[in-house]
């Protein structure tokens, strides 16, 4: 059937559920209407299709594919030809693991060096960005699978990525965020964009007219779908009345119902559902549609690849003497942790199980060298480690040549994380200083995926940087260092001397609520080519075996032309760059940007006339008064360079211009025509946003849009000692070298991604009842939580029902083992019904029993135990009252414990007895006492209002267990009198739990007798 056929056989149901992903990774199908479920995998350097349960971190393990360098890399290469070649085979490996859309690139701008996904991303400059982007899409999209370019947009860093708002003018949006996707999408035909998590401005980036309407749609003419990221939908409807289309992962039925409900009320028109349904659809019938489907890929020539691209990426910064290639025959010592375990790629959702993996260890024996010997010389977590710092030291006495192979650590790029320094760990360097004092022949293999501070560099005369090179990468360095390949790789980036250099030092990552960028234009070579900042290495900087000159240019209205000439003695490549500057401009500009390149490969003493042409984006810049690109008039300076501060040709050209009114006032804003914008005032900046800077202070009561990092400001005590624990927690695991990437996303997620991200567990009523407690209405919100959770189960199934009974789930089908499970079971309870139903109740007293243990045990030992360590030093202690029974004397203490720190052991000593196993019995008891009824849909007879009942019955849980922990004095030393210590716990346990067990089924029947089923009669 075709697209407009199938729309009009749906009911708004489908419609509305097909606009949310069915699980992990793949959308919903619709088997009356004949609509397959489309799968989505991460993809920016190699495909991640999960095996098993799918979560969008990376940690549970994947299929094995290739994985290629990162785009942080390849952007190195300068090639968007080489991104095609590599987003063609990525499009093979998709359609073997029927991958219908990849998720990448990331093509976000590095506009601090510390952003813990730069590895991910390609360059600080949106024309080289938007470049490589194109070819990547290209390719992939050659395979007949959709590339997905993200994250659109004003994505720059991790912390709080999904409660941050992006304060950035119009002018610097345009120019230096969007760019790059302007290029992926008018060049690259992109079929899919991945929405930011973030604000922009004030609006999330997934519901912004702004961005999606007027820019994208209608400026850009972008006909394809648009997909939030993992967890990134705010608000549904708003995102589907600017144009998203597909919320992923699987929020349940919950944003559906939010959708029929405001296309009911009128706050959601029936069309711009349809609109996005219309899109959806023409995407998977065109992905899902019958074509041969290979059986497997050439795993030997994807390998290949990933080296190929590894050596045409890499950059030579440093080769002092010319010790580089190395001479046939020379000792070296191989020395350092990465030559034995590579570090070739980053941290997180786009970590990829490899098909195979190059180490320097095993390969560098095929190369004409002779091995002196190797040793690991340090820890890579970090840690000092003088044995093995002293092997290596003694190797490198030995050697000729030192290959030191170093950088920073998996743990120190991650997503979810920014980086705190830029520095190398202090381990490695201290074993470079020390090497350089026996040996000044040192190359380093340096491996990171951003710029990193370098003030060792002195103790190398020669430095490779590989960047994440990917499973393949080890050979592409071996061969680059011994002459096999010339390395002809270029900066993306630029390498400040120290961080303090950098343009957003003051504004990264964000204050509170607001990460405003005053920095505006000046990112990266474009701030340090106008206020004359020194840097270690230049943007689109990168060393070769051979020499090459540039001569006899020539500029005309169309582009740029000159003789590139290989003028050394090897073959090889140079990428000549194209930057314009316009002296005495009106406008505020940098001293120079980036507008065209060229990779040229030329023979030795080979000469090539070389034309970059103009294109719509040489001259424009955005007019924040007429809301126009325009140019601006007047006599432009040609640059052609190796480098942004290595100009070799140079010529004026005169620019018609389209500009009759100048968009700012040069004396309101001095920072900004100067570039030293190191220090810009609020005032400049409310000029160059043409609006009042937004508060972005966390102040007041927290919202759903909030993250659970900020419960530092939470009314509730309860709150703020969870976050202080979730802190220590994740600082913990940080000091250790090994950050928990679940407890970073826990710890910047707001609370409403809880109900984006748990596949209909939870709904926003839910998400919001928790935002009240937070808030200090503990029983309130716990009585929406309570009620809402019950409530969105049964809306659910209802909601399934009405789409053909389809179960929900985080895989696409339950397989026909769970099928079969339930029919047996349906049989069962047919043959067996008495049976089956003390068998479902005693299956729910066992889940829920042991879901209130857990909870008794975190409130009332746990906590309290973490509290008493604290406590403990001041000997903090309960109101006690002395006691004497059956001649056993004791304190008792209503809370049931003591607080003492030992003054001989330092130990921390918490009372605790028989009076725990009471409390953790007679809470599961009258906990699924409330729980049962509830589970089934029996209505109280005493009252209709089940979350209120709830409610209620929730508070007399609590009293009756603080009161019988409030025993536990009492209960403890009697116990200990007349209870053999080797058979207490034994013994309690059994009897409580046993006594339990009858008492539960006893006053159940009683107490709690079935009322009607409740039926709810708004469906």
């Amino acid at each position: 059937m075709e697209v407009n056929e199938i729309i009009n056989k749906m009911t708004l149901e489908e419609k509305a559920a097909l606009l949310s992903g069915k699980g992990e990774w793949q959308t919903w199908n619709m088997d009356r209407l004949g609509i397959p479920s489309m799968y989505c995998s991460d993809g920016p350097h190699g495909i991640r299709k999960q095996a098993g349960a799918g979560d969008h971190l990376g940690l549970n393990p994947s299929l094995p594919a290739t994985c290629f360098p990162t785009a942080a890399t390849v952007a190195n290469s300068w090639d968007p030809g080489l991104g095609e070649e590599i987003g063609k085979a990525l499009g093979e490996e998709a359609r073997v693991q029927e991958v219908h859309v990849v998720l990448g690139p990331g093509l976000n701008i590095k506009r601090s060096p510390l952003c813990g996904r730069n590895f991910e991303y390609f360059s600080e400059d949106p024309y080289l960005a938007g470049k490589m982007a194109a070819g990547y899409v290209k390719g992939i999209q050659s395979q007949g699978v959709y590339a997905c370019p993200k994250h659109f947009a004003v994505n720059s860093q991790e912390l709080r990525r999904m409660a941050m708002n992006a304060v950035v003018d119009e002018r610097t949006l345009r120019e230096i965020y969007l760019t790059g996707f302007e290029i992926a999408v008018k060049e690259g035909e992109a079929k899919a964009l991945m929405t930011s998590y973030n604000q922009v401005n004030g609006t999330y980036a997934n519901e912004n007219l702004h961005l999606l309407g007027d820019i994208l749609r209608k400026e850009w003419g972008y006909e394809g779908i648009v997909i939030t990221d993992w967890g990134g939908s705010n608000d549904h409807i708003k995102g589907v009345a600017a144009g998203s289309d597909l919320e992923m992962p699987s929020p349940g039925m919950d944003s559906a119902r939010q959708i029929l409900k405001a296309v009911e009320e009128g706050k959601l028109s029936q069309e711009a559902v349809d609109e996005c349904v219309k899109r959806l659809l023409k995407a998977v019938l065109e992905l899902t549609a019958e074509k041969e489907k290979p059986s497997d890929f050439d795993e030997k020539a994807h390998h290949e690849l990933p080296k190929k691209a590894a050596r045409e990426s890499a950059v030579l910064l440093k080769n002092q003497e010319n010790i580089l290639p190395l001479k046939p025959g020379t000792h070296v010592a191989l020395i350092g942790d990465f030559a034995f375990q590579p570090r070739y790629q980053g941290a997180g959702s786009s970590m990829v199980n490899t098909t195979a993996l190059d180490k320097m260890t095993d390969l560098i024996d095929a190369y004409d060298l002779v091995i002196t010997g190797t040793a690991r010389g340090y820890l890579r977590t970090g840690e000092s480690d003088p044995v093995l710092e002293k092997e290596a030291v003694d190797l490198a006495k030995r050697a000729d040549v030192v290959l030191y192979c170093f950088g920073l650590d998996e743990l120190s790029e991650s997503e979810g994380i920014d980086r705190e320094h830029m520095r190398i760990p202090q381990n490695q360097i201290s074993l470079l200083e020390t090497m350089g004092r026996v040996n000044e022949n040192i190359v380093g293999i340096l491996s990171a995926g951003a710029a990193v501070e370098m003030p060792w560099h002195t103790n190398l005369k020669g430095l490779l940087h590989g960047y994440l090179y990917g499973q393949a990468g080890a050979g592409a360095m071996l061969d680059i260092l011994t002459g096999k390949a010339n390395p002809s790789g270029r900066l993306g980036e630029t390498y400040p001397v120290k961080y303090e250099d950098t343009p957003a030092f003051h504004y990264f990552p964000s204050q509170e609520r607001n990460s405003e960028y005053r920095e505006a234009l000046y990112v990266g070579y474009r701030y340090y080519a106008t206020s004359g900042i020194r840097v270690q290495y230049p943007f689109g900087f990168g060393l070769s075996y051979t020499t090459f000159t540039y001569t006899d240019l020539k500029v005309d209205s169309s582009g740029a032309e000159f003789t590139l000439t290989n003028t050394g003695a090897m073959d090889g490549a140079e990428t000549a760059q194209l930057y314009i500057s316009k002296p005495q401009s009106r406008i505020f500009r940098p001293a120079l940007e980036l507008k065209g390149f060229s990779k040229v490969f030329l023979k030795a003493g080979e000469s090539r006339r070389v034309r970059i042409p103009f294109d719509d984006k040489t001259f424009r810049y955005w007019n924040v008064r007429t809301n126009h690109w325009e140019t601006e008039g007047g006599a432009y300076k040609i640059m052609i360079g190796a480098s942004s501060m290595d100009i070799r040709l140079g010529e004026e050209l005169e620019v018609e211009g389209t500009t009759e009114t100048y968009p700012y006032y040069t004396n309101r804003m001095p920072s900004y025509y100067s570039g030293l914008i190191g220090q810009v005032s609020d005032q400049e900046f409310q000029e160059l946003l043409g609006m009042p800077i937004p508060d972005g202070s966390w102040a007041g009561e927290l919202t759903a849009n909030d993250a659970v990092c900020q419960m530092y400001y939470a009314k509730s005590p309860l709150a703020r000692f969870a976050y202080k624990k979730l802190t220590q927690t994740k600082k913990k695991s940080e000091d250790a070298g090994k950050p928990d990437l679940n407890i970073l996303f826990i710890y910047n997620m707001p609370f409403r991604a809880i109900a984006k991200m748990t596949g209909g567990l939870v709904s926003m009523e839910m998400a919001d009842g928790i935002v009240t407690m937070v808030n200090g209405h503990f029983f309130r919100g716990l009585g929406h939580v309570i009620s809402g959770f019950f409530r969105n189960r049964r809306q659910n199934r209802k909601y399934i029902k009405k789409l053909g009974g389809r179960e929900m789930g985080n895989s696409e089908t339950k397989g026909q083992m769970a099928a079969g499970w339930e029919k047996i079971w349906k049989n069962f309870e047919k043959t067996h019904p008495k049976l089956a139903k003390w068998l479902y109740q005693i299956f729910y007293f066992f889940v829920f029993s042991m879901g209130v243990t857990i909870i008794q045990y975190l409130f009332f030992t746990f906590l309290p135990g973490v509290l008493g360590e604290e406590l403990a030093a001041t000997e903090f202690m309960w109101p006690q009252i002395p006691m004497n029974i059956f001649g056993v004397e004791f304190t008792w203490s209503l809370l049931g414990y003591n607080v003492l720190r030992d003054s001989t052991t330092g130990a921390v000593m918490i009372g605790g007895g028989l009076g725990y196993f009471i409390s953790y019995e007679i809470g599961s008891f009258v906990a699924q006492c409330i729980n049962f009824p509830l589970q089934r849909n029996i209505t109280f007879k005493s009252h209709g209002n089940v979350g209120y009942q709830a409610m209620w019955y929730f508070i007399a849980w609590i009293v009756i267990s603080l009161i019988c922990n409030g025993f536990n004095n009492l209960w403890m030393p009697i116990a200990a009198a007349y209870v053999p210590p080797a058979v207490y716990n034994i013994l309690v346990t059994i009897i409580t739990g046993g006594v339990s067990m009858v008492i539960f089924f006893f006053v159940f029947k009683i107490i709690f007798p079935e009322g009607e089923k409740k039926e709810d009669k708004k469906g």
